[in-house]
């Protein structure tokens, strides 16, 4: 097989493809979808040649078959949308920015500002117990790490399971709480 630069490739054994950069004596600098360049052997990709999305346009969409396929395959989005939010439920979201939380922080110390903070974490855990809210977001912050240690040390008090939040979603300084 012959690849140039501009070829787009897919991984064999692999979910990754990407866009060929560069040819080398024995291997191939792969641009892959997240921006990353790695190298692999001619051996290990294969040549994409169509895209699958540029096959499907010439598909008979007269075929009473393929009509059918296609309506059921609209039924499965709508449903697994809903699937979805029923699955997980109503996530609730607690900004733990101090501004988000009192008209004004004037006179307030760090300690009042975190002790306030940590009130209103400490009742919204209580509340989604209470209303069996299955999971919470808390956004506060990157700072130095003060109230992320007091927000961890309620969830250990819990026996609740967190992880940070989607950095796609929240960036840094969120964590996700599961009931």
């Amino acid at each position: 097989m012959k690849l140039k630069s501009g070829d787009k490739v897919l991984v064999k054994d692999s979910i990754i493809k990407g866009v060929v950069s560069k040819v080398l004596k024995n291997s191939v600098l792969v641009l892959d979808e997240d921006g990353f360049e790695l190298e692999y052997q001619i051996n290990q990709l294969i040549l994409v040649k169509v895209e699958q999305s540029e096959m499907s346009k010439f598909s008979d969409i007269n075929n009473k078959m393929l009509r059918q396929k296609a309506s059921l395959v609209e039924q499965n989005k709508r449903s697994s949308k809903k699937s979805k939010q029923e699955k997980y439920g109503v996530v609730m979201e607690v900004d733990l920015h101090i501004e988000k939380l009192v008209k004004s922080k004037s006179g307030m110390s760090n300690g009042d500002i975190l002790n306030k903070q940590l009130d209103t974490a400490q009742h919204k855990v209580d509340f989604a117990i209470k209303n069996r809210i299955p999971k919470i977001v808390f956004i506060h912050g990157v700072g130095e790490g003060v109230l992320k240690d007091g927000l961890y040390s309620i969830f250990n008090r819990y026996s609740l399971k967190y992880e940070e939040a989607s950095y796609q979603r929240y960036g840094l300084g969120a964590t996700e709480v599961t009931f």
